[in-house]
């Protein structure tokens, strides 16, 4: 763990493998191609596609909140979360 002040690093404490994106299932269920989604949430396709596979640190609300509206769901249908392994 990397301390930043008093506080451990997060990202590093709970490793990012373990939140999972289902933008695929989503996209795949909705007859709707990434190129559209991100046309549609107005951002470039390879922040999309960084997205798409679990690859972002993070996800700012507003593109978060538009991703629901388009495919009329929960953010909770989008990510997932894996917890670890005993």
């Amino acid at each position: 763990m990397t301390p930043r002040g008093d506080q451990a690093d997060p990202v590093e404490e709970f490793p990012h493998g373990r939140i999972r994106v289902r933008l695929d299932q989503l996209l795949e269920d909705r007859s709707m191609t990434m190129t559209e989604l991100a046309e549609r949430v107005d951002i470039t396709l390879a922040n999309m596609s960084v997205l798409k596979n679990g690859h972002a640190r993070a996800v700012r609300f507003s593109t978060l909140t538009a991703i629901c509206h388009i495919l009329d769901c929960q953010p909770g249908d989008i990510l997932t979360w894996d917890p670890p392994d005993p």
